[in-house]
């Protein structure tokens, strides 16, 4: 990557962050929610100098910290889009965070798969793609485990942060849709990366 685009990269996801930061619904869910986005560029910037992914994986990344910012800024049970969406299909619920735990699989993905075959880790195609799932949805249900944490020690305030909304598979049905993240990824830019990885 040239350092004009890594420039232009990070004054897009700061710009984001500090936007989705400004009068949001609730202070303690927009912490919680782009929290992951800060500790992922984090570790992006410490490891650059040895490990530069594709662009096509930076671009899914900011992406993906941009699905965080909007989950933060209105609450993932709030996003207005989704209640215009959910009202016009009678749907029961704000399915925004389905949104974002389907790239919770999604971009992972890119992230597991790049680093699997970039370092050899694995040379079966098919055994990386199996990994590549497996890893996706391990960190899926962490994530889980970290939101019932929070909802321990901070109690009502964790309710828009776990954005339930009374389903009572919500926990189920994100993994779930992580796990279909995931495996789109590989279906649909399996052969993209690798072309972007060979080159």
């Amino acid at each position: 990557m040239k350092q004009t685009q890594v420039i232009i990269y990070c004054i897009v996801f700061w710009l984001g962050l500090i936007v989705s930061g400004i009068a949001p619904k609730d202070r303690f869910t927009w912490l919680m929610e782009v929290f992951p986005a800060i500790i992922g560029f984090a570790i992006l910037a410490l490891t650059y100098a040895k490990f530069k992914f594709t662009h096509l994986t930076y671009g899914f990344i900011l992406l993906h910290a941009y699905v965080l910012y909007v989950g933060g800024h209105y609450t993932y049970a709030e996003v207005p889009w989704f209640d215009t969406i959910r009202d016009f299909f009678h749907q029961d619920r704000n399915n925004y965070d389905k949104v974002g735990h389907f790239m919770q699989g999604f971009v992972p993905a890119f992230i597991c798969r790049e680093i699997l075959i970039r370092k050899n880790i694995v040379s079966n195609n098919a055994w990386v793609s199996i990994i590549t799932v497996c890893i996706c949805v391990t960190f899926s249900v962490l994530y889980e485990f970290l939101e019932w944490g929070v909802a321990l020690l901070s109690g009502e305030n964790a309710d828009a942060f776990l954005g339930t909304q009374g389903y009572v598979w919500d926990t189920q049905s994100d993994m779930l849709y992580a796990m279909i993240g995931a495996i789109s990824m590989l279906v649909f830019f399996g052969k993209v990366q690798k072309r972007m990885l060979a080159s």
